[in-house]
């Protein structure tokens, strides 16, 4: 994979089919010690006389039958991980009248329920 992005890396400087040395060149200014030449050259013969922008547009045509995605959503599903910030309201303050005299087993007011 080190390999297709070096040339890559080549095309996009102007290169219009970099070498094998030019490939190598790169991995090793990237830090690899050792580009594996069996990949480079293999990589090389492939892409012999092809055109990176064909070869990509060829890869797009076909992506677009991949079904990618869609289908509608699902729930939205519980939040995970972070802790939740509960906002504690403040109890209301009632006005503080007098309330009516109320008798609950119905003694004075001589009525029965």
């Amino acid at each position: 994979m080190q390999e297709v992005a070096a040339y890559l890396l080549l095309v996009l400087g102007g290169k219009e089919s970099p070498s094998a040395d030019e490939i190598k060149s790169v991995l090793t200014a990237a830090g690899n010690e050792e580009p594996n030449d069996e990949s480079i050259t293999s990589l090389v013969t492939d892409l012999e006389g092809k055109s990176v922008n064909d070869l990509i547009g060829e890869g797009m045509l076909k992506l677009k039958d991949v079904p990618m995605g869609g289908g509608g959503g699902g729930g939205g599903g519980a939040a995970g991980g972070g802790e939740a910030v509960v906002e504690e309201e403040a109890p209301e303050e009632e006005e503080v009248g007098e309330a009516p005299v109320v008798d609950m087993f119905g003694g004075d007011d001589g009525g029965d329920y």
